[in-house]
């Protein structure tokens, strides 16, 4: 089975009150961890309203974190296409590709904030077909073509990029909610998408249907999409029990909630919690809930129904948020790396079996004390220090040594 891929999507969402810089730097410090705890992706977005969600520009962002990582992935989660020259967006994403060694992973969508469109100037009705018409430029310029190209919101003449990505082939992803049309749109160009509606319970019992959607645009355009090239985004809060990630976690899941969601977005259907307990309840400990606020074990199998529900993916990608302090948060992405991602993946699978065959097959081993104490026995002296030996007294580590003791009592007997 092919390994399952992990990453961390930052919108961010920080809540207003905070230092800016300071978040700014401990999200870099984030991104440094996850690097180092072996996550294979980061995502950053943009965004320019909203007062929780302060990186305008990721691909800067991305390239300050390219300077403190190694190999982590880092992927535009997203630019917003239809706010800058399709030209504008090439030339930024070569330059992040080369700074950050090839790691770079261009992500893009429509704009999610209806408030950065206003601000702006755009019509909401023509934001999706916008980032159409800039992927299918933007991917002509990654090729290497001059093009020429008059629109109405963008003109180029005679356009060709300077530098080409590092990368042979720089990674194209798109945003899909739980529309079709982000799913359709990755279809129609055979590239990768990232689910960002499956943190909801609708979007994540949808997740099928929504990949029927881009299968069924591959097949029109006569392009091929693949399972392996499919983020799905959750959220979770990890922590060594249920009781201590409900506790870390409550008081500021219903902050984000409230405030936020609810509050801020004024998001339809909403209602704000009442209680911590009631936002952990109702967020993590519904049927078919999007959310885990729990344990390592509770995660992975959360992360085993997505497989089943989904039908398969590539990635797993973790939202970042505050509900819980810096510590807290630290640690629970810690815990997902030291053990959701091995149980997912099975790199401790070939330990559980050998220790079970150590366990089962313990009669066969026997035979090493026997050799160690016919050894023993061909010499006088250590035949009479033998009366002497006894538990803690073996030069070799206790776990790995015969049991001498043993060994001795059948001889006298």
């Amino acid at each position: 089975m092919a390994r399952l891929k992990f990453g961390a999507f930052l919108a961010p969402h920080h809540p207003i009150g905070e230092h800016p810089t300071l978040q700014f730097r401990r999200d870099l410090d984030l991104v440094e961890q996850l690097d180092a705890l072996g996550y294979d992706e980061f995502w950053c977005g943009e965004h320019h309203s909203s007062g929780w969600e302060m990186i305008a520009s990721p691909e800067m962002f991305l390239a300050a974190a390219g300077e403190r990582t190694k190999r982590i992935r880092l992927g535009t989660g997203v630019v917003s296409l239809p706010y800058h020259h399709p030209f504008n967006v090439a030339q930024r994403m070569v330059q992040l590709d080369h700074m950050t060694g090839g790691r770079a992973i261009f992500g893009s969508g429509p704009g999610a904030l209806a408030s950065d469109a206003h601000t702006l100037g755009i019509d909401p009705m023509t934001q999706r077909d916008r980032q159409d018409e800039a992927i299918a430029i933007i991917r002509r310029l990654f090729n290497g073509e001059r093009v020429t190209a008059k629109s109405d919101w963008f003109t180029m003449n005679d356009a060709a990029l300077q530098l080409l990505p590092l990368q042979e082939e720089m990674p194209f992803v798109v945003a899909s909610q739980i529309s079709p049309s982000g799913m359709t749109l990755a279809g129609k160009y055979g590239i990768g998408i990232i689910s960002l509606g499956s943190m909801t319970t609708q979007g994540l019992m949808s997740l099928r249907q929504q990949w029927e959607f881009a299968e069924d645009a591959a097949r029109k355009h006569g392009t091929k999409v693949s399972r392996a090239d499919w983020r799905v985004l959750l959220t979770w809060h990890i922590a060594e029990t249920r009781e201590q990630a409900r506790r870390e976690a409550g008081a500021g899941l219903m902050r984000w909630h409230n405030e936020y969601n609810v509050g801020t977005l004024q998001r339809p259907g909403l209602t704000a919690f009442a209680s911590p307990d009631e936002a952990v309840d109702k967020t993590a400990f519904v049927d078919g809930a999007a959310s885990t606020i729990g344990t390592p074990d509770d995660l992975v199998r959360s992360i085993k129904n997505v497989m089943e529900v989904s039908g398969g993916i590539g990635a797993i990608i973790g939202f970042v948020h505050d509900w819980a302090n810096p510590e807290a948060t630290r640690r629970s992405w810690d815990m997902v790396a030291r053990y959701v991602v091995p149980e997912i993946n099975g790199y401790i699978d070939g330990l559980r079996r050998s220790q079970k065959f150590v366990i089962e097959n313990r009669a066969v081993f026997e035979r090493a004390g026997q050799a160690v104490m016919a050894k023993i026995m061909e010499n006088e002296k250590a035949a009479e220090a033998l009366k002497q030996t006894g538990p803690g007294r073996v030069a070799i580590p206790a776990v790995n040594a015969p049991d001498l003791q043993k060994e001795a009592a059948k001889r006298q007997a």
